[in-house]
């Protein structure tokens, strides 16, 4: 098992990223909040991680908190939920916040969530319910070593790999574009993306 990876970001494209770690190139999928606080490419970076074994693959998922894999492991025990709709959840809000929609029985704002629909939401808060461990309040990410965003590369689209990104998060295309309608202003794909997220949770 694969618990942790600390190594040199080598490339981010979301919801994918490479860590190299003693030469070797980890590719690993991660939640749409984890990408947009990890440094530019070619620094130092830790993840936590959690390793999933089909009979086709092995499939790595990173994760920047500790907390955010311990939710994820738990949202995929839930009846339905498998990976790909664990890391759309985590990408469309924090621990924190999916904690209060659990415990306030906040079924609409889970339904925005893609992939979640009204049985879902509620299969959601009644089975995750009992399961949150005493967590605090997770605290800002650490972007770089000195704890200041580094400036990103610029993509050659960078709109284009917003959309795609949130597609791959279970949004239709249509609707992916809908949510990044104005955005173009934002100075990287990640901006865009968490901008997209914020402006759909917010309805």
């Amino acid at each position: 098992m694969i618990g942790r990876l600390r190594g040199t970001l080598l490339d981010k494209q979301p919801p994918w990223l490479v860590v190299d770690v003693a030469g070797v190139g980890y590719e690993l999928e991660a939640s749409m909040t984890t990408l947009v606080a990890l440094p530019a490419a070619g620094e130092s970076v830790t993840l936590y991680t959690h390793l999933t074994v089909r009979d086709d693959a092995h499939l790595l998922y990173g994760f920047l908190r500790d907390q955010e894999r311990t939710l994820f492991r738990a949202l995929i025990k839930v009846n339905g939920v498998g990976p790909k709709l664990a890391l759309a959840i985590l990408s469309g809000m924090d621990e924190s916040a999916f904690r209060r929609c659990v415990l306030d029985d906040d079924v609409k704002s889970l339904t925005r969530l893609p992939g979640v629909g009204k049985k879902t939401a509620e299969r959601l808060i009644i089975e995750m319910r009992d399961r949150f461990p005493h967590w605090e309040a997770p605290g800002p990410a650490v972007s770089g070593s000195d704890g200041v965003e580094p400036t990103r590369e610029p993509r050659q689209d960078p709109l284009a790999d917003a959309e795609s990104a949130l597609v791959s998060l279970g949004y239709k295309p249509a609707e992916a574009a809908r949510m990044l309608t104005g955005l173009e202003g934002e100075d990287s794909t990640e901006a865009m993306i968490k901008a997209a997220l914020s402006r759909r949770m917010a309805g």
